[in-house]
């Protein structure tokens, strides 16, 4: 059967790697939300420079 040690490592596999799961999952949307919010001021920006030439 299984020993403690055996036990424990697979609890601590589990643990990283729900940890890495949940980490990416917020870089990824933290990442697509500043880009997005970027690109939306440069588009504001364009848009406001070029009413003002006109």
């Amino acid at each position: 059967m299984f020993n403690f040690t055996q036990y424990l490592g697979f609890l601590l596999f589990l643990t990283i790697l729900t940890i890495g799961f949940w980490l990416m999952f917020f870089l990824v949307g933290f990442v697509s939300y500043w880009l997005g919010g970027t690109a939306l001021e440069k588009f504001k920006e364009r848009k406001a420079k070029k009413e003002q030439s006109v």
